[in-house]
C-alpha cells in the first residue's frame, strides 16, 4: 500500500492533501488500496480521507449496517468534520446513503458506484466458499469486466479473508444486513447532490439498479462507464476521475453559495 494507514484511537484510515474533506468508503471485500487513483487525483486540492470499516473485527451480534455506520459516526466525530463530500462504493455506498440521511447537515454531496441498497447479486451470487483459491479467484475476477483487473496479491488478500472462519462469520452477517436493508423508501429523502457513476457491464449491481436509483434520489445524474463492472475506479480510474471532476466542480460553486 503506498499511503500509509494512520491510528487514531479506535480509528484507522488514510488522510491525504487539505482542503475540504472528500471521504471515501470502501465495499464489503474492498481495501484502502481501491480508492488510490482517487488519492493521487484529488488530494492536490481535496483532504482524501478513507477511514477503514471494522468489517472483519466489529462484535458479531453488532455486524451489519447499523454497526457500520456507527463506527463511521464516531470517526467523523472524533475528526470533527463538517461539510463533507461523501463517496462510496458497493457495501460503502450503502453505509454513505444511510450515514448520509442521519447526518444531512454534514454531506454536502455524494457520489455512489456500484451501490448496494436496492438490489445486489452479492459475491456473485453466492457466499465465500472456504479453503478454495480457484473459487475466490473466479469471484473475484467477477466483480471486472477485465478479470486481469483482479490482482494476484488482490486475490491473495481476499483469499486469506475468507480462510478466517469468524471474518467469514462477519462478512455474511453485513451481507444479509445488506440484503435484508432496501432504501427504496428512504432514499427520496436526501437533499444533497449526487453523483451515480456506474459500469455498464456491472454484474453485481446492474445498470437497471443504477437507473432506479437515479429515479429515486431526487437531485441526481447518472454516468455509465462502458467496458466496465462493479468497481469502476479501479477499472477505469481515469474516466472515473474525470466525471467526478466534472462533477464536484459543477457542484463547488452551488454548495459555496448554500
Amino acid at each position: 500500500m503506498k499511503n500509509a494507514v494512520k491510528e487514531e484511537g479506535d480509528f484507522q484510515y488514510i488522510e491525504e492533501g487539505e482542503g475540504k474533506v472528500l471521504l471515501l468508503l470502501h465495499g464489503l471485500f474492498g481495501a484502502l488500496s481501491n480508492w488510490d487513483g482517487v488519492i493521487d487525483r484529488f488530494k492536490g486540492e481535496y483532504k482524501v480521507v478513507i477511514p477503514l470499516l471494522p468489517i472483519y473485527e466489529m462484535p458479531l451480534r453488532q455486524a451489519g449496517l447499523e454497526g457500520l455506520v456507527k463506527h463511521l459516526t464516531g470517526f467523523v466525530k472524533q475528526k470533527g468534520f463538517e461539510k463533507m463530500t461523501v463517496m462510496g462504493n458497493s457495501l460503502g455506498g450503502h453505509v454513505a446513503m444511510m450515514y448520509t440521511l442521519e447526518n444531512p447537515d454534514k454531506v454536502e454531496r455524494l457520489i455512489l458506484t456500484g451501490s448496494s441498497g436496492l438490489f445486489e447479486n452479492g459475491m456473485g451470487g453466492s457466499y465465500p466458499k472456504r479453503g478454495s483459491y480457484e473459487y475466490i479467484k473466479e469471484r473475484v475476477e467477477y466483480t471486472f469486466y477485465n478479470p486481469a483487473t483482479a490482482t494476484k496479491e488482490y486475490i491473495d488478500e481476499v483469499f486469506e479473508t475468507t480462510k478466517s472462519i469468524p471474518k467469514c462469520m462477519r462478512i455474511v452477517a453485513i451481507a444479509k444486513s445488506a440484503q435484508r436493508h432496501n432504501m427504496a423508501e428512504d432514499i427520496p429523502n436526501i437533499k444533497a447532490p449526487t453523483l451515480l457513476i456506474w459500469g455498464l457491464n456491472d454484474t453485481i449491481t446492474p445498470p437497471m439498479v443504477a437507473h432506479e436509483f437515479n429515479r429515486l434520489i431526487p437531485n441526481s445524474t447518472l454516468r455509465f462507464i462502458d467496458k466496465c463492472c462493479h468497481a469502476p475506479m479501479m477499472e477505469h480510474p481515469e474516466k472515473f476521475n474525470d466525471i467526478l471532476a466534472e462533477f464536484l466542480e459543477a457542484t463547488n460553486d452551488k454548495t459555496q453559495a448554500a
